[in-house]
């Protein structure tokens, strides 16, 4: 599946989740399955623990993050 499709599947709507990004246009935030990945799940076990979602849901994920650190600087980031 290539970027731009995987990228057609993360939406932004302020009738959804306070227009946060969102899988599908469900309420499953971008940023749940991120830390979700960081604190070591797997995809599986993502998948298995949100049935509405599919593989290629978490692999939108991983590059809707990648596009955003693409942005030419970034002048403060702070750990929270």
């Amino acid at each position: 599946m290539q970027e731009r499709d995987l990228l057609a599947r993360i939406t932004i709507n302020a009738n959804v989740s306070f227009g946060k990004p969102t899988i599908r246009n469900m309420r499953y935030p971008v940023e749940i399955i991120l830390d979700l990945l960081s604190a070591g799940m797997t995809h599986q076990e993502i998948l298995e623990d949100y049935p509405d979602l599919e593989k290629e849901d978490i692999l939108a994920c991983l590059a809707f993050a990648a596009k955003l650190m693409k942005v030419k600087s970034i002048l403060d980031v702070k750990a929270a």
